[in-house]
């Protein structure tokens, strides 16, 4: 057993860590688990005691915690910001172990805000540090949360990466600490571990005063590798490759998978459903299988959006996992700057090119002062997965398929002027938080599925409960004709820009879903093919700029209040008509 001033022996540290054999802990079935908000901790029974693990991104909480109870979802997180919604296990009868979101030091992003908070609510608090910067993390933890009259327990992970046997870094520090502490492969829970974490539970105590002091450890640890994103010339443009590639391979297939499942569906489903509610009440049958209907619009835009989802989420997972990702933010961090972003918010903008409802949730770990542009640079320049099927199908339908790449580096473009432009004020970041470069290692089918299903989840659970009232709503809209009256009020706006008024349809199904762009193939793309290349590239556009679509305005109302949504859509009105009259000036006069 391991207490303040008995630490490990240097043979029993070297037993546990090269343990070889297959974790006993896989053998005893752990209680499910369940999501859940960290403001929920305090309605826990006073009968459980509740213990908190809270540390900086990338320390091994998750893997620490799957470890711990048992939970079998997937490998350790390997990417900053990973665990938005802190989670709950059983660790036994009577402790509930909760795996809050790594934080950042002085950050005040909503999920660093959430997790120092829910400290509050916590019997004992485990300090999760990484043993190759406990010199300077554990003073930075310490400064960051409040653990004024809490027990607190501290584990060390990433012992593989100490260049020395473990023991000699248990006897350094228990001669320094005033709190008990245990040394872990996070990655390799034994029910050795398991069991000595539940006996220092018990002998958990205050922080004392000189634990906060700087520590100057005498043990060499395994730095992260280096890579060529790390080169002072050359990183930011293999970076910005990367991350083009991250997004460009997982759209392309996505969109050849959903071209071929289409006519399939179409024949073998939404057809059937339209004959089986043939003949139905009106009102039943334009909110079911109308153009409009939750069954019909519903499947289609399910059948376009879920594989862009599904396969954009494979390619961020792998990248996720390996720790590139994090590589790829820091470098293209300066740049980002310049825009008033910084380089861990392109982690919500490339989500928003699979769904914008997704993205808007995961932009709780930008920082406070970055959150409101890097939600402007979603709804303006993250081209979601409805969008892009939609303008792939239009630029094809009209024989202008190579229109598709220039009109994705305008949106790009346009996109950051259109943040940098109306988030002047949020130009200079004046918070420097603390991270280091995140270590390098192979991805797992465990881990990426893991990563992946938590993705599927907010798809499902989030963005299509939404789309779902969206729905109704529009079939309501074209039901009492109010859609038609909208589509003539937007004519003027098409002929000012040298369009053809039969479009204006186009314009306004597409402030209600982004795929509203298809109605534009109405009679085998007739109007489309009557068209120049450059109205149809102003055309496509507009529909996509004019405003967010209304499933991502009602997320960003639910999210940040109606205020700024209502602010959010204006200024994109504003941006969107002068960067039209633009484009329609170069498309006549070069």
């Amino acid at each position: 057993m391991l207490t303040q001033a008995q630490p490990r022996t240097p043979q029993r540290s070297q037993a546990v860590l090269s343990e070889a054999q297959p974790d006993p802990l896989q053998t005893e079935p752990a209680p499910p688990q369940a999501d859940f908000e960290p403001a929920r901790l305090k309605h826990a029974s006073s009968r459980r005691q509740s213990v908190i693990m809270i540390g900086f991104e990338s320390s091994g909480k998750s893997a620490l915690f799957r470890g711990l109870t048992g939970d079998d979802t997937g490998e350790e997180a390997n990417f900053r910001g990973s665990t938005l919604m802190a989670r709950r296990g059983r660790l036994t009868s009577a402790i509930d172990l909760v795996d809050l979101p790594g934080i950042r030091s002085s950050d005040d992003s909503r999920t660093t805000r959430t997790a120092l908070e829910a400290v509050m609510d916590a019997d004992i608090v485990i300090l999760v540090v990484r043993a190759t910067h406990v010199a300077r993390e554990l003073p930075l933890l310490l400064k960051s949360v409040d653990l004024t009259d809490k027990r607190v327990l501290l584990v060390l992970t990433f012992t593989d990466k100490i260049a020395a046997d473990s023991a000699e870094l248990e006897q350094y520090l228990a001669n320094r600490l005033s709190i008990p502490f245990l040394a872990v492969d996070a990655r390799r829970i034994t029910l050795l571990d398991r069991s000595e974490l539940l006996s220092l539970l018990t002998m958990a105590g205050t922080v004392g005063t000189e634990t906060g002091e700087q520590l100057n450890i005498p043990i060499p640890a395994i730095g992260p590798q280096t890579t060529w994103l790390e080169h002072p010339i050359w990183g930011r443009a293999l970076s910005l490759m990367l991350m083009i590639l991250l997004f460009a391979v997982p759209v392309y297939l996505a969109y050849m998978l959903s071209s071929w499942l289409q006519p399939l569906v179409d024949q073998g489903v939404i057809g059937p459903l339209k004959e089986v509610f043939e003949g139905s009440p009106v009102l039943l049958h334009s909110f079911l299988v109308g153009d409009y209907g939750v069954l019909t619009l519903g499947l289609y835009s399910f059948l376009w959006a879920f594989p862009v989802v599904l396969l954009l989420g494979i390619s961020v997972a792998l990248v996720e996992e390996s720790g590139l990702k994090d590589r790829i933010t820091d470098s293209l961090d300066r740049p980002m700057r310049a825009i008033g972003l910084s380089g861990r918010d392109l982690i919500p903008v490339l989500s928003g090119f699979g769904c914008n409802v997704v993205a808007v949730f995961q932009s709780r770990a930008c920082s406070q002062c970055t959150r409101k542009s890097c939600v402007s640079l979603i709804a303006f320049g993250s081209a979601c997965s409805y969008q892009i099927g939609a303008a792939l199908s239009v630029f094809g339908s009209a024989g202008h398929p190579g229109l598709f790449l220039p009109y994705i580096f305008v949106l790009g473009l346009v996109g950051a002027l259109h943040t940098k432009v109306w988030n002047r004020a949020q130009d200079r970041l004046d918070v420097q938080t603390y991270q280091s470069l995140s270590y390098l290692q192979k991805p797992t089918m465990r881990a990426v599925s893991w990563r992946l299903r938590t993705v599927i989840k907010q798809f499902l659970l989030q963005a299509m409960p939404i789309f779902i009232v969206i729905c109704l709503v529009a079939a309501g809209l074209q039901l009492t004709g109010l859609m038609s009256w909208l589509s003539a009020a937007a004519r003027p706006l098409l002929q000012l820009l040298h369009l053809p008024s039969e479009a204006a349809s186009g314009i306004i199904f597409s402030i209600i879903r982004k795929d509203g762009l298809l109605v534009l193939n109405q009679g085998e793309g007739e109007l489309l093919q009557s068209m120049q290349a450059g109205q149809i590239f102003l055309l496509v556009y507009l529909a996509s700029t004019f405003t967010a679509c209304l499933v991502t305005l009602w997320t960003v109302r639910k999210e940040m209040g109606w205020s700024f949504a209502a602010a959010l859509a204006g200024k994109q009105m504003i941006t969107s008509l002068v960067s039209s009259v633009v484009i329609m000036l170069v498309a006549i006069y070069v």
